[in-house]
Protein backbone atom coordinates (compact mmCIF):
# COMPACT_ATOMS: atom_id res chain seq x y z
CA UNK A 1 0.00 0.00 0.00
CA UNK A 2 1.36 3.40 -0.72
CA UNK A 3 1.63 6.16 1.67
CA UNK A 4 -0.86 8.01 1.83
CA UNK A 5 -2.93 11.04 3.64
CA UNK A 6 -6.79 10.85 4.35
CA UNK A 7 -9.12 14.03 5.48
CA UNK A 8 -12.95 14.17 5.09
CA UNK A 9 -14.67 16.63 7.31
CA UNK A 10 -18.27 16.42 5.20
CA UNK A 11 -20.82 15.46 7.65
CA UNK A 12 -23.59 13.07 5.87
CA UNK A 13 -27.44 13.36 6.68
CA UNK A 14 -28.76 10.05 4.98
CA UNK A 15 -32.48 9.01 5.10
CA UNK A 16 -35.96 10.02 4.40
CA UNK A 17 -37.68 13.65 5.52
CA UNK A 18 -34.22 15.10 6.53
CA UNK A 19 -35.01 18.30 5.05
CA UNK A 20 -35.93 20.05 8.00
CA UNK A 21 -32.85 19.54 10.02
CA UNK A 22 -31.29 22.14 7.82
CA UNK A 23 -32.58 24.39 10.25
CA UNK A 24 -29.86 22.88 12.75
CA UNK A 25 -26.99 22.78 10.21
CA UNK A 26 -26.61 26.23 8.97
CA UNK A 27 -25.86 28.83 10.94
CA UNK A 28 -29.34 30.63 12.04
CA UNK A 29 -28.11 34.41 11.54
CA UNK A 30 -26.37 33.39 8.12
CA UNK A 31 -27.45 34.99 4.53
CA UNK A 32 -28.01 31.74 2.28
CA UNK A 33 -27.68 31.43 -1.50
CA UNK A 34 -29.39 28.34 -2.68
CA UNK A 35 -27.79 27.32 -5.69
CA UNK A 36 -29.94 24.81 -7.97
CA UNK A 37 -30.14 23.80 -12.26
CA UNK A 38 -32.99 23.41 -14.04
CA UNK A 39 -36.83 24.02 -12.55
CA UNK A 40 -37.21 20.39 -11.80
CA UNK A 41 -36.07 21.69 -7.96
CA UNK A 42 -38.60 23.85 -8.01
CA UNK A 43 -41.66 21.82 -9.49
CA UNK A 44 -41.39 19.18 -7.23
CA UNK A 45 -41.35 21.62 -4.48
CA UNK A 46 -37.65 20.61 -3.15
CA UNK A 47 -36.50 24.59 -3.20
CA UNK A 48 -40.18 25.07 -1.35
CA UNK A 49 -39.14 22.47 1.00
CA UNK A 50 -35.70 23.57 2.03
CA UNK A 51 -36.86 27.46 2.18
CA UNK A 52 -39.18 25.88 4.68
CA UNK A 53 -36.52 24.92 6.84
CA UNK A 54 -34.67 27.93 6.61
CA UNK A 55 -37.64 29.97 6.79
CA UNK A 56 -35.87 32.21 9.77
CA UNK A 57 -33.04 33.22 7.30
CA UNK A 58 -32.54 35.56 4.51
CA UNK A 59 -32.22 33.60 1.14
CA UNK A 60 -31.54 34.36 -2.10
CA UNK A 61 -31.88 32.05 -5.11
CA UNK A 62 -29.60 31.08 -8.12
CA UNK A 63 -31.03 28.70 -10.67
CA UNK A 64 -29.74 27.96 -13.95
CA UNK A 65 -26.68 26.04 -13.14
CA UNK A 66 -25.93 23.96 -16.65
CA UNK A 67 -25.22 19.79 -16.46
CA UNK A 68 -21.93 20.85 -17.24
CA UNK A 69 -21.30 23.76 -15.57
CA UNK A 70 -20.39 26.74 -16.97
CA UNK A 71 -17.24 29.05 -16.06
CA UNK A 72 -19.30 32.60 -16.89
CA UNK A 73 -22.67 31.08 -14.95
CA UNK A 74 -20.60 30.31 -12.08
CA UNK A 75 -18.91 33.81 -12.32
CA UNK A 76 -22.36 35.41 -12.01
CA UNK A 77 -23.45 33.64 -9.02
CA UNK A 78 -19.79 34.36 -7.45
CA UNK A 79 -20.38 37.79 -7.92
CA UNK A 80 -24.16 38.28 -6.62
CA UNK A 81 -22.87 36.12 -3.74
CA UNK A 82 -20.32 39.09 -3.27
CA UNK A 83 -22.60 41.65 -3.79
CA UNK A 84 -25.38 40.20 -1.27
CA UNK A 85 -22.80 39.54 1.43
CA UNK A 86 -23.84 35.77 1.29
CA UNK A 87 -22.69 33.98 4.22
CA UNK A 88 -23.04 30.33 3.17
CA UNK A 89 -23.96 28.55 -0.11
CA UNK A 90 -26.48 25.44 -0.28
CA UNK A 91 -26.48 23.27 -3.81
CA UNK A 92 -29.61 21.85 -4.76
CA UNK A 93 -29.05 19.36 -7.33
CA UNK A 94 -26.99 16.41 -8.66
CA UNK A 95 -23.25 16.74 -9.46
CA UNK A 96 -23.00 19.17 -11.98
CA UNK A 97 -25.10 21.74 -9.18
CA UNK A 98 -22.52 20.84 -6.25
CA UNK A 99 -19.55 20.92 -8.79
CA UNK A 100 -20.50 24.70 -9.87
CA UNK A 101 -21.61 25.99 -5.77
CA UNK A 102 -17.44 24.58 -4.39
CA UNK A 103 -16.44 26.83 -7.68
CA UNK A 104 -19.29 29.57 -6.52
CA UNK A 105 -17.55 29.56 -3.24
CA UNK A 106 -13.70 29.66 -4.30
CA UNK A 107 -14.75 32.43 -6.73
CA UNK A 108 -16.48 34.24 -4.15
CA UNK A 109 -13.40 34.84 -1.98
CA UNK A 110 -11.20 36.01 -4.84
CA UNK A 111 -10.47 38.98 -7.08
CA UNK A 112 -11.97 38.65 -10.50
CA UNK A 113 -8.40 38.40 -12.00
CA UNK A 114 -7.95 35.54 -10.58
CA UNK A 115 -11.34 33.83 -11.79
CA UNK A 116 -9.43 31.60 -14.79
CA UNK A 117 -6.90 30.61 -12.60
CA UNK A 118 -8.55 29.07 -10.45
CA UNK A 119 -9.04 26.20 -12.79
CA UNK A 120 -5.15 26.15 -13.78
CA UNK A 121 -4.15 23.59 -11.37
CA UNK A 122 -5.83 20.34 -12.15
CA UNK A 123 -5.51 17.57 -9.64
CA UNK A 124 -3.31 19.51 -7.56
CA UNK A 125 -5.04 22.01 -5.07
CA UNK A 126 -5.91 25.39 -5.74
CA UNK A 127 -3.81 27.66 -3.74
CA UNK A 128 -6.60 29.35 -1.75
CA UNK A 129 -6.81 30.26 1.73
CA UNK A 130 -10.55 30.87 1.96
CA UNK A 131 -14.39 29.68 0.24
CA UNK A 132 -17.78 30.33 1.26
CA UNK A 133 -18.81 27.40 3.55
CA UNK A 134 -21.21 25.15 1.62
CA UNK A 135 -23.38 22.56 2.13
CA UNK A 136 -25.50 20.44 -0.30
CA UNK A 137 -28.92 18.72 -0.87
CA UNK A 138 -28.61 16.03 -3.30
CA UNK A 139 -30.98 14.60 -5.82
CA UNK A 140 -28.91 12.93 -8.15
CA UNK A 141 -26.32 10.26 -6.91
CA UNK A 142 -23.50 9.70 -9.19
CA UNK A 143 -20.66 12.11 -9.38
CA UNK A 144 -20.03 11.81 -5.46
CA UNK A 145 -19.24 15.38 -5.31
CA UNK A 146 -21.47 15.96 -1.57
CA UNK A 147 -18.38 14.36 -0.31
CA UNK A 148 -15.58 14.97 -1.80
CA UNK A 149 -13.57 18.14 -2.42
CA UNK A 150 -13.30 18.74 -6.00
CA UNK A 151 -15.41 19.57 -9.16
CA UNK A 152 -15.10 19.83 -13.22
CA UNK A 153 -16.19 23.16 -14.25
CA UNK A 154 -16.41 24.57 -18.45
CA UNK A 155 -14.37 27.00 -19.62
CA UNK A 156 -14.03 27.65 -23.50
CA UNK A 157 -15.66 24.74 -24.15
CA UNK A 158 -13.57 22.48 -22.29
CA UNK A 159 -13.78 20.77 -19.32
CA UNK A 160 -11.10 21.41 -16.39
CA UNK A 161 -11.07 19.48 -12.62
CA UNK A 162 -10.30 21.45 -9.51
CA UNK A 163 -9.61 20.45 -5.95
CA UNK A 164 -9.23 22.05 -2.78
CA UNK A 165 -9.66 20.65 0.71
CA UNK A 166 -11.60 23.74 1.86
CA UNK A 167 -14.29 22.51 -1.03
CA UNK A 168 -15.88 19.94 1.15
CA UNK A 169 -18.94 20.15 2.02
CA UNK A 170 -19.89 21.18 5.89
CA UNK A 171 -22.69 18.29 5.37
CA UNK A 172 -24.66 16.48 2.46
CA UNK A 173 -28.01 15.47 2.90
CA UNK A 174 -29.30 12.03 1.10
CA UNK A 175 -32.44 11.94 1.00
CA UNK A 176 -33.48 8.86 -1.27
CA UNK A 177 -37.26 10.06 -2.03
CA UNK A 178 -35.90 13.47 -3.71
CA UNK A 179 -34.28 11.42 -6.42
CA UNK A 180 -37.44 9.26 -7.26
CA UNK A 181 -38.41 12.18 -9.79
CA UNK A 182 -35.16 11.61 -12.00
CA UNK A 183 -35.97 10.54 -16.00
CA UNK A 184 -34.73 6.72 -16.26
CA UNK A 185 -32.05 7.52 -18.01
CA UNK A 186 -30.44 9.67 -15.18
CA UNK A 187 -30.54 6.89 -12.81
CA UNK A 188 -28.36 5.00 -15.45
CA UNK A 189 -26.32 7.48 -16.04
CA UNK A 190 -25.55 7.93 -12.37
CA UNK A 191 -25.17 3.90 -11.62
CA UNK A 192 -22.35 3.91 -14.70
CA UNK A 193 -20.33 7.19 -13.52
CA UNK A 194 -20.64 5.61 -9.52
CA UNK A 195 -19.27 2.20 -11.14
CA UNK A 196 -16.76 3.57 -13.03
CA UNK A 197 -15.70 6.18 -10.38
CA UNK A 198 -14.77 3.20 -8.42
CA UNK A 199 -13.10 1.12 -11.46
CA UNK A 200 -11.06 3.95 -12.22
CA UNK A 201 -9.37 3.59 -8.80
CA UNK A 202 -9.18 -0.18 -8.63
CA UNK A 203 -8.30 -1.84 -11.65
CA UNK A 204 -4.44 -0.20 -11.85
CA UNK A 205 -2.04 -2.55 -10.33
CA UNK A 206 -1.26 -4.33 -7.44
CA UNK A 207 0.02 -2.63 -4.18
CA UNK A 208 -1.45 -4.79 -1.66
CA UNK A 209 -4.78 -2.67 -0.58
CA UNK A 210 -6.94 -5.17 0.71
CA UNK A 211 -9.12 -2.91 2.76
CA UNK A 212 -9.55 -0.80 -0.30
CA UNK A 213 -9.77 -3.38 -2.63
CA UNK A 214 -12.35 -5.59 -0.79
CA UNK A 215 -14.40 -2.06 -0.48
CA UNK A 216 -14.36 -1.34 -4.16
CA UNK A 217 -15.68 -4.68 -4.64
CA UNK A 218 -17.90 -4.61 -2.47
CA UNK A 219 -19.54 -1.25 -3.82
CA UNK A 220 -19.19 -2.41 -7.37
CA UNK A 221 -21.40 -6.10 -6.97
CA UNK A 222 -23.41 -3.80 -4.99
CA UNK A 223 -24.18 -1.62 -7.80
CA UNK A 224 -24.25 -4.51 -10.27
CA UNK A 225 -26.96 -5.85 -7.91
CA UNK A 226 -29.11 -2.48 -7.12
CA UNK A 227 -28.42 -0.64 -10.03
CA UNK A 228 -30.69 -2.01 -12.66
CA UNK A 229 -33.45 -2.41 -9.89
CA UNK A 230 -33.27 1.12 -9.42
CA UNK A 231 -33.29 1.58 -12.81
CA UNK A 232 -36.28 -0.27 -13.43
CA UNK A 233 -38.53 0.08 -10.33
CA UNK A 234 -39.31 3.55 -9.22
CA UNK A 235 -40.64 2.44 -5.86
CA UNK A 236 -37.91 -0.14 -4.40
CA UNK A 237 -36.35 2.18 -1.83
CA UNK A 238 -34.09 0.00 -0.02
CA UNK A 239 -31.89 -0.64 -3.83
CA UNK A 240 -32.09 3.26 -4.45
CA UNK A 241 -30.43 3.96 -0.61
CA UNK A 242 -27.94 1.13 -1.54
CA UNK A 243 -27.46 3.38 -4.65
CA UNK A 244 -26.98 6.31 -3.29
CA UNK A 245 -24.66 5.09 -0.95
CA UNK A 246 -22.78 3.45 -3.29
CA UNK A 247 -22.72 6.74 -5.63
CA UNK A 248 -21.34 8.38 -2.18
CA UNK A 249 -18.47 5.96 -1.51
CA UNK A 250 -17.39 5.62 -5.31
CA UNK A 251 -15.60 8.92 -4.91
CA UNK A 252 -15.59 10.13 -0.69
CA UNK A 253 -11.56 9.27 -1.10
CA UNK A 254 -11.71 5.98 0.69
CA UNK A 255 -11.24 3.74 -1.59
CA UNK A 256 -8.72 5.87 -3.07
CA UNK A 257 -6.40 6.18 -0.35
CA UNK A 258 -2.92 4.24 -0.85
CA UNK A 259 -3.58 2.99 -4.42
CA UNK A 260 -2.45 4.31 -7.83
CA UNK A 261 -5.34 5.63 -9.73
CA UNK A 262 -6.36 6.00 -13.66
CA UNK A 263 -8.38 8.41 -14.91
CA UNK A 264 -7.73 7.86 -18.36
CA UNK A 265 -11.19 7.37 -19.19
CA UNK A 266 -12.44 10.42 -17.34
CA UNK A 267 -10.10 12.40 -19.15
CA UNK A 268 -11.23 11.15 -22.61
CA UNK A 269 -14.99 11.15 -21.96
CA UNK A 270 -14.92 14.60 -20.59
CA UNK A 271 -13.74 15.75 -24.34
CA UNK A 272 -16.90 13.79 -25.49
CA UNK A 273 -18.90 15.66 -23.63
CA UNK A 274 -17.83 19.09 -24.25
CA UNK A 275 -17.94 18.45 -28.09
CA UNK A 276 -20.78 16.44 -28.76
CA UNK A 277 -22.77 17.10 -25.12
CA UNK A 278 -23.19 13.64 -24.58
CA UNK A 279 -24.08 12.70 -21.08
CA UNK A 280 -21.09 12.20 -18.52
CA UNK A 281 -21.99 8.74 -17.81
CA UNK A 282 -22.56 7.88 -21.14
CA UNK A 283 -19.35 8.89 -22.52
CA UNK A 284 -17.55 6.61 -19.53
CA UNK A 285 -19.27 3.55 -20.99
CA UNK A 286 -18.04 4.25 -24.31
CA UNK A 287 -14.42 4.63 -23.80
CA UNK A 288 -14.41 2.00 -20.59
CA UNK A 289 -14.79 -1.82 -22.97
CA UNK A 290 -12.35 -0.68 -25.33
CA UNK A 291 -9.71 0.98 -23.00
CA UNK A 292 -9.69 -1.97 -20.87
CA UNK A 293 -8.96 -4.15 -24.34
CA UNK A 294 -6.19 -1.86 -25.34
CA UNK A 295 -4.91 -1.75 -21.62
CA UNK A 296 -4.66 -5.82 -20.60
CA UNK A 297 -1.32 -6.26 -20.56
CA UNK A 298 -0.85 -3.19 -18.48
CA UNK A 299 -3.95 -4.21 -16.06
CA UNK A 300 -3.72 -7.83 -16.24
CA UNK A 301 -3.01 -8.93 -12.37
CA UNK A 302 -6.16 -6.22 -11.35
CA UNK A 303 -8.59 -7.29 -13.96
CA UNK A 304 -7.84 -10.73 -13.35
CA UNK A 305 -8.89 -9.85 -10.03
CA UNK A 306 -11.91 -7.94 -10.97
CA UNK A 307 -12.98 -10.55 -13.47
CA UNK A 308 -12.87 -13.77 -10.15
CA UNK A 309 -13.85 -11.21 -6.92
CA UNK A 310 -16.64 -9.59 -9.09
CA UNK A 311 -17.72 -11.34 -11.45
CA UNK A 312 -17.37 -14.62 -9.87
CA UNK A 313 -15.83 -15.79 -13.35
CA UNK A 314 -13.63 -19.03 -12.25
CA UNK A 315 -13.83 -21.00 -15.69
CA UNK A 316 -10.75 -20.42 -18.38
CA UNK A 317 -7.32 -19.17 -18.74
CA UNK A 318 -6.52 -16.20 -17.36
CA UNK A 319 -6.86 -14.06 -20.58
CA UNK A 320 -10.52 -15.96 -21.18
CA UNK A 321 -11.56 -14.50 -17.77
CA UNK A 322 -10.45 -10.96 -18.36
CA UNK A 323 -12.09 -10.69 -21.67
CA UNK A 324 -15.22 -12.47 -20.25
CA UNK A 325 -14.98 -9.58 -16.92
CA UNK A 326 -14.87 -6.48 -19.97
CA UNK A 327 -18.08 -8.08 -22.06
CA UNK A 328 -19.96 -8.90 -18.76
CA UNK A 329 -18.92 -5.05 -17.59
CA UNK A 330 -20.22 -4.05 -21.12
CA UNK A 331 -23.61 -5.77 -21.18
CA UNK A 332 -24.27 -4.66 -17.34
CA UNK A 333 -23.89 -1.09 -19.42
CA UNK A 334 -25.83 -2.40 -22.28
CA UNK A 335 -28.59 -3.66 -19.65
CA UNK A 336 -29.28 -0.07 -18.43
CA UNK A 337 -30.66 1.07 -22.20
CA UNK A 338 -27.00 2.48 -22.37
CA UNK A 339 -25.13 2.28 -25.96
CA UNK A 340 -21.55 1.92 -25.79
CA UNK A 341 -19.98 2.62 -29.82
CA UNK A 342 -19.48 6.04 -31.38
CA UNK A 343 -21.38 5.38 -34.02
CA UNK A 344 -24.84 5.68 -31.80
CA UNK A 345 -23.71 9.17 -31.37
CA UNK A 346 -22.53 10.14 -35.02
CA UNK A 347 -19.20 10.61 -34.13
CA UNK A 348 -16.43 9.56 -37.33
CA UNK A 349 -12.87 10.01 -37.54
CA UNK A 350 -13.51 13.66 -37.51
CA UNK A 351 -14.87 13.91 -34.34
CA UNK A 352 -12.28 11.25 -33.06
CA UNK A 353 -9.73 13.91 -34.17
CA UNK A 354 -11.04 16.70 -32.28
CA UNK A 355 -10.86 14.66 -28.78
CA UNK A 356 -7.48 14.27 -29.77
CA UNK A 357 -6.62 17.86 -30.37
CA UNK A 358 -8.95 18.62 -27.37
CA UNK A 359 -6.92 16.36 -25.10
CA UNK A 360 -3.39 18.06 -26.86
CA UNK A 361 -4.65 21.49 -26.09
CA UNK A 362 -5.55 21.42 -21.93
CA UNK A 363 -2.22 18.93 -21.96
CA UNK A 364 -3.31 15.37 -21.29
CA UNK A 365 -0.71 14.09 -23.47
CA UNK A 366 0.40 11.41 -20.87
CA UNK A 367 -2.59 9.60 -19.06
CA UNK A 368 -3.19 6.41 -17.01
CA UNK A 369 -1.64 5.35 -13.44
CA UNK A 370 1.94 5.26 -15.10
CA UNK A 371 1.47 8.06 -17.42
CA UNK A 372 2.04 5.88 -20.94
CA UNK A 373 -1.15 5.93 -22.38
CA UNK A 374 -0.06 8.86 -25.24
CA UNK A 375 -2.47 10.35 -27.57
CA UNK A 376 -1.67 7.80 -30.12
CA UNK A 377 -2.92 4.84 -27.63
CA UNK A 378 -6.05 7.06 -27.06
CA UNK A 379 -6.52 7.44 -31.07
CA UNK A 380 -6.48 3.20 -30.68
CA UNK A 381 -9.19 3.14 -28.32
CA UNK A 382 -11.81 5.30 -29.50
CA UNK A 383 -11.73 4.16 -33.30
CA UNK A 384 -12.34 0.51 -31.42
CA UNK A 385 -14.96 2.20 -29.94
CA UNK A 386 -17.11 3.09 -33.26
Amino acid sequence: MLDFDYYNPTRIVFGQNRIAELNSLIPADAKVMITFGGQSAKKYGTIDAVRTALASRDIIEFGGIEANPQFDTLIKAANIAKQEKVDFLLAVGGGSVMDGTKFIGLAAKAAPEDYAGLLSHGFAPVPVTDILPLGCVATLPATGSEMNMGGVITLEGQKRPFMSPLAFPKFSLLDPDLTKTLPKEQIANGVVDAFIHVLEQYLTVPVDARIQDRTSEGILKTLIEVGPVTYRDNDDLDARKNFIWSATNALNGAIGAGVPQDWSTHMIGHELTALFGIAHGRTLTIVLPSLLRERKAKKHAKLLQFAERVWDITEGSDDEKIEAAINKTEAFFNSLDIVTNLTHYGIDDAGIDKVIANLENVGMTALSESGDLTLDIVRKILVAAK
